[in-house]
Order: C-alpha cells, then structure tokens, then sequence
C-alpha cells in the first residue's frame, strides 16, 4: 500500500487545534496498551504473574534504545511521514493482537505483534515531538504545552481505564450465569472427602448453566493429617489436569500427572537455590509448609457444565466476600470446552486450623469469552488507528523546515551521532545523574507491574478478586485522575520555588504512598470505596513525586544538543522501568503479596540514597523552566 498515495492539499501552516489534541492522544494509547493493558489482559487470559512481568518488561526496549535509532528520522523522510506510517503499522499490530487472541499459542504471538507496536510506537513518538516544534510557533509551542500533556493523559484514561470497562463488560454480558456458593465451618461437623466422577445425574436443563455439586458446603471444625491433605491436592490437580481443565504448554508424567521441564543450568544453580532460600525465610505464610503434621479440615466443591458448549469457557472460582479464614487452595481458573464439559471440575476449600466457630464464607463461579471481550477490544483500537492514519495524513500541515537531512553528509551525521553521545556522558556529575535516572523509579517499577494482578487476583492467593471492568474503574479512572491531579500540582509549585526545594518532598511522594498496598495486601478489604481511595492516594502521589523526575531529565539535558540529550535520559528512564519490573513477578510469585509489597517499600531505599548525590540549582524549574515533555 502507497501510503503518499492520497492527493491532500499541502498547507505549510494548519489551526494547531485541528491536529495537536489528536496526535498526543494518539501518541499515548498505544503506549498505555503495551505498558499496562497488556498486563491485564495476560493476567485475564491465565499467563502467570512471573511471564507477565518479564515478557511485558521487555517490551521497554524500545523506549530504552529509542536514541539510537531517533536520528534515523531525522535523516530519512520527513516528521510527517514517520507519524502517518507508523499510525498504520499500529493500527496493523493492533489488528494482529485482535486476530491471535484466539489461537492456541495466543502468548507467543500476541507478544510478536506488541513489540511491533512498541516500535511503532516510539518512533511515533520520536516523529511527533519533533513534528510539534516544527509545526508550531515559539509562542504556539509554549501554548499548547499543556494542551498535548492533557491530551496525553486522556490516552491514559481511555487506554487504562475505558478500554479496560469495555473489555470487562463484554466479558460480563458474554460468560454464563454466576453461581453463588455458601461454605460453612460447622463445629462437630463430619464431612466427607468424595472425588467421583459420577457425581451428576444426566438431565435436560434446557440451556447451557454452571452446575455445581452444591450451593452449600459443610466443613466440620476438625484437623486433618497434612499428608491426608497433601495427597488429596495432588490427586485433584491430576485430576484436572486428566480432564483439561488447566492448559499445559509441556508434557505430564504418565504416572504421577505432574507437568515435567528440565531445567537449564541457570534455574539449576542460581534461579532454583534462591528460590527454595526465599520461599523457605520470606514465603507468603498461606503458601509456607506447616511443621505440624495437622492442618485445617478441607472440603470438595465439584462443577460441570449442562450441556455441551460451542466454544471455550473460561470459570473461575473464588471466593466474594466472608471470613478469611475459609480459603480456596486449589482450582480457581478451569477451561471448559466440548471435551470435558460433562467431566466434573474439583476445587478444594480448607479451614484455618485455628478456626474454632461457625462462620460462613460465600463463593462464586464465574465465566466469561474472555478471548472474545478482548478480541473485540483491540479490533476497535485497530479501527480507530486506521481513522488517525487517515485523518491525520489529510489534517498535518506540511511546514517548510520538515524535511529529510541534506544528501551527501553521512559522514557528517555519523561523526555528530557518535559526539552527541560522548558529549552527554562528559557532563559534570553524570555518575549521580544516572543514578538517579536509574533507581529514583526502583520501587515504583516494581509496583506497576504487580497492582493490576493484584487487583484481579482471587482472595486465595492474597489478591482483591475485582472484575476487570473493576480495575479498568480504579487503576485506569480513579487511578489516571489522581496521577494528572498529582502531577499538575507538582509542576505548579515547582515553579514557584525550583525543583531543589520541593525535590526530597516529591522523593517522600513517591515512594511513602506504597504503604497504602501493604495496607491492602494484609487487610484484604471488600469495600469498594476504600480500595478506590488507596490506589487514589498512592497514584496522587507518584504523579507529585514524578514531577521531580521529569524536572530533572529536562536540567540534565540543558546544553548543546538538548533534544538528543532528552532523548537519552528517556532511554535510561525506560531502562530503569525494564529491570525491575522483569523480575518483580518472579519475586511476588515466591513470596506472596504481602511479603511483595513490604519488599516493594524497602526497594524505595535506593531512590532516596539516588537524590541524596544529585546537585540542582537552585533556581531552575522556576518560571518557563517547567515546560515538560511526553
């Protein structure tokens, strides 16, 4: 396809109002979609925490290398062909997500076509702050400042929060009816442990339903020998594992069921050794082995499907509200499709040993075409990416100094490229600089990458068990605002007093608010409005805290070759965002929740030891100095 093919009248000057508020909106959604929605939607699909966190992390690449290829457009073309091509290879990956959603091996190829659009979209990025310098006045620059920021974090809230509303409605409107469980500690209650096969009798419901074994569960206030226990979990993942309820991506052992990998030489002697250390000292206490040899009573929930389905439903089990001291410890996600709809599902309920009363707990089964709610959703990210390649190839102005390098000065080029380089690394304080750069975010990475699972975790394994149309509410409404609210307050006094007089206040900012998830992890609590009030508190205060951050990559760039120099810190910015956050599943996974975010607290350290070393005058961020960039 030729995309210099449409015949548009070439205006060296258009109202700035027709093309900068879309072009910023169009620069921050498909970012928003790699960083963050692709995280819920991995986390809805069944990739564990560990994959999301290092396979979503590496899609930083691209912004942390963006320098080296950012004068490549310069040299190649004009801004305004870079925007409008890689509009439509957005709209292209976009398209490609939508498409491969379905098949077998979505994980692998939904993540090829992410990385198209994180590449895409960085040099978007490149192309349209260059383009806005070009296209715009001195005077139009300074004006329209905030106009694109603004625009910019609209992309946040439509990408974070709406797409993920949406997403979360159709999975609600598409999934069969709920069914509500009621399990009950019974004092002197004997009940009895039956994994049949046969456990429900052949009947026409007329549609298709969730059929559970009961609406009410009965566990008598007893202990159980621990390998009873044991060998109960075990016989029911092989169960389900027999029956297919949980995808495998590698061979089982014929005999014993459980899934088999060898294991390569770094998880035999790094990976492996410090995983059994961290799970044995700092392992979620839901999770650690009992030294005694009795544990809580447990108790079997079994469910099938009425009839034969027409295509995959995903169920999930957890429980809704209740006391904590009822908990599901195996079984909360089950595939459902023509093979195994008339197979019973189990999932395993357990008492806390130290439960003594009667009490209640409610459990719900629910499903969703998951596959289909987010096909849907991205399929209309990839219409409205064709409509901004379209409106936009038709609405930029063609201004007279965008236009490609001059011809014959390659050698030129390359001797500058490799100066602008040296010349940012020869700055006085640099090793500080990086520091800075490096670690002030340390925490923060780590955090970003783990809230959202949080949020849609069952309560089992220390999660909130929100919806996805929930966190879309939260995280990407509630949560957006508060970070724009945060950050306007913080450019606004920043340029009243400088950014070194507020810089250990926005360093406070932006780590003390984690305590809020350590609050949540522990208290585990049901009430809507306070789960929405504490993700408002902690993203309030990383959008003050982050001011300082942004302030500084504009004071460090200052000089010769500023724009390239900005180019860099941003780079080093999305490096120190990547390597935290591969490994932060990982780490939750092993350690809990609980333990994750009392971790994700103590990793605020180096950011405070980072601003300690740093140098600023006094003066800078004062007046016209808080101008930021995207």
């Amino acid at each position: 396809m030729n995309l210099e093919s449409f015949s548009v009248k070439k205006r060296e000057k258009r109202n700035p109002w027709l093309w900068v508020p879309s072009l910023y909106f169009a620069e921050g959604i498909p970012y928003i979609v790699v960083m963050t929605v692709s995280v819920v939607l991995y986390k809805r699909m069944g990739i564990s925490n560990t994959d999301i966190a290092l396979y979503t992390s590496w899609l930083y690449l691209p912004w942390v290398i963006k320098p080296l290829w950012s004068p490549i457009v310069d040299l190649l073309k004009t801004k305004r062909f870079w925007i409008t091509v890689m509009q439509f290879l957005i709209a292209v990956g976009l398209g490609g997500v939508a498409l491969t959603i379905p098949l077998p091996d979505f994980f692998k190829y939904t993540l090829l076509f992410f990385w198209l659009l994180a590449f895409s979209s960085a040099t978007h990025d490149i192309a349209a702050d260059g383009f806005y310098m070009l296209g715009l006045s001195q005077y139009e620059q300074a004006f329209f400042v905030g106009i694109r920021s603004t625009f910019y974090r609209l992309a946040m809230i439509t990408g974070q929060g709406l797409l993920v509303i949406l997403a979360g409605y159709i999975e609600s409107t598409t999934g069969l009816p709920p069914v509500d469980i009621n399990v009950y500690s019974r004092p002197e209650y004997q009940n009895e442990i039956i994994l049949d096969q046969n456990l429900f009798e052949k009947k026409d419901y007329g549609e298709l339903l969730i059929i559970p074994s009961s609406k009410e569960i009965n566990i008598g206030i007893v202990r159980r020998n621990k390998s009873e226990v044991d060998s109960i979990i075990s016989i029911i993942k092989k169960r389900n594992i027999e029956n297919g309820f949980y995808p495998s991506e590698t061979k089982k052992n014929s005999e014993s069921g459980v899934i088999e990998k060898e294991d390569s030489w770094w998880t035999k002697n790094v990976a492996k050794p410090l995983e059994d250390f961290l799970r044995k000292n700092f392992g979620d206490e839901l999770k650690k082995e009992v030294k005694s040899k009795y544990t809580g009573n447990i108790g079997i929930v079994a469910f099938t499907l009425s009839q034969k389905p027409e295509k995959e439903y995903v169920l999930h089990f957890g429980r809704e509200s209740g006391d904590n001291s009822i908990n599901l410890i195996e079984g909360s996600r089950f595939i459902f499709n023509e093979n195994n709809w008339d197979k019973p599902a189990f999932a395993l309920i357990q008492l806390d040993p130290k439960l003594k009363i009667q009490s209640l707990a409610k459990f719900q089964i629910r499903s969703g075409d998951i596959p289909f709610a987010w096909k849907v959703t991205f399929l209309f990210l990839a219409g409205l990416f064709l409509l901004f390649f379209v409106y936009h190839k038709l609405i930029l102005p063609f201004p007279a100094s965008d236009g490609p390098a001059v011809q014959g000065e390659g050698k030129n080029f390359v001797k500058e490229f490799f100066k602008t380089f040296s010349l940012f690394f020869k700055k006085k304080g640099i090793i500080a600089a990086l520091g800075f750069l490096l670690f002030y975010r340390f925490a923060e990475a780590q955090l970003v990458k783990l809230a959202s699972p949080f949020l849609l975790d069952v309560r089992e394994v220390g999660g909130l068990a929100l919806t996805t149309g929930q966190v879309g509410f939260v995280y990407g409404t509630i949560g957006i605002i508060s970070l724009t609210l945060g950050g306007l307050l913080g450019g606004f006094v920043a340029a009243k007093k400088g950014l070194k007089f507020w810089l250990w206040w926005m360093v406070i900012s932006i780590n003390l608010p984690d305590l809020v998830y350590v609050y949540l992890s522990h208290a585990l609590p049901d009430n809507f409005l306070i789960i929405n009030l504490c993700v408002a508190i902690e993203q309030f205060g990383y959008g003050f805290g982050f001011t300082a951050y942004m302030l500084y990559m504009i004071y460090i760039s200052e000089g010769e070759h500023k724009t390239a120099h900005f180019a860099i810190t941003t780079g080093i910015m999305a490096l120190g965002m990547m390597i935290p956050g591969m490994f932060s599943g990982w780490l939750q996974e092993i350690i809990g929740y609980k333990n994750f975010f009392v971790w994700v607290c103590i990793a605020t350290i180096p950011s405070f030891l980072a601003v300690k070393f740093i140098k600023v005058d006094p003066e800078f961020g004062k007046k016209k100095d808080k101008e930021t960039s995207n």
